[in-house]
């Protein structure tokens, strides 16, 4: 009986805007990462860039849970807005920590290896960009948001692959030399492998919305 009240109801599709507006900041974010591992002059303008995108994400996000609590028909379950707009921060929050780290250890120089890591960032930003409208219509869209997901989740596994040969490349070259070398170019490995997971988390949200109401 709810549900056929529900289907009556009219929907609130402000949501779908508000989740448009996030992931271009998402991408913008992760499009200033990618410059900045070009290292240089630009690594500091472009670290404030995306401490500046991910404080308006913030804003979004917040924009998102307060509809939640005021909207009396959402477009999908509320607890999966939640978890899908949490997970776009996290991913937006992950960005901003490795500029943190950059900044902490004042690097202006960054490994190939990090910079085809950025490369992946990026691709898996602009495919959650393009899967998010599609939730719209989710029972049209289902397939083509299915695929899309499985390429956010190559990406992820080509990150892992990538990581870890940076891993590797950084013991060759400081391991028993230079350990804080070593250390740091580590940690921003790990850092931007940990971005990828959470653009991963994104696309494992969206999957599990097409599975509830398809």
């Amino acid at each position: 009986m709810l549900g056929w009240f529900r289907r009556l109801m009219p929907r609130e599709d402000k949501f779908f805007d508000l989740f448009e507006a996030h992931s271009q900041k998402l991408v913008a974010a992760a499009e200033a990462l990618r410059k900045l591992l070009d290292g240089g002059e630009g690594v500091e303008r472009h670290g404030r860039d995306i401490i500046k995108l991910e404080n308006d994400a913030d804003a979004i996000t917040r924009d998102v849970l307060m509809a939640v609590r005021k909207s009396f028909i959402t477009p999908f379950d509320r607890g999966d807005i939640k978890d899908l707009i949490q997970s776009m921060d996290d991913a937006i929050d992950m960005m901003r920590k490795t500029v943190k780290t950059v900044t902490l250890f004042e690097q202006a120089e960054f490994d190939p290896l990090m910079r085809q890591m950025g490369d992946l960032i990026v691709e898996a930003s602009r495919l959650t960009a393009k899967s998010l409208p599609l939730l719209a219509n989710v029972t049209v869209n289902a397939a083509q948001l299915g695929a899309l997901a499985e390429e956010v989740m190559r990406a992820e596994e080509r990150a892992d692959e990538l990581h870890d040969l940076g891993l590797k490349d950084l013991f060759r070259k400081y391991g028993r030399n230079d350990p804080m070398a070593y250390m740091i170019g580590s940690e921003l490995y790990a850092e931007l492998e940990k971005v990828v997971d959470r653009l991963e988390d994104v696309a494992n949200e969206i999957s599990g919305i097409v599975i509830e109401n398809v």
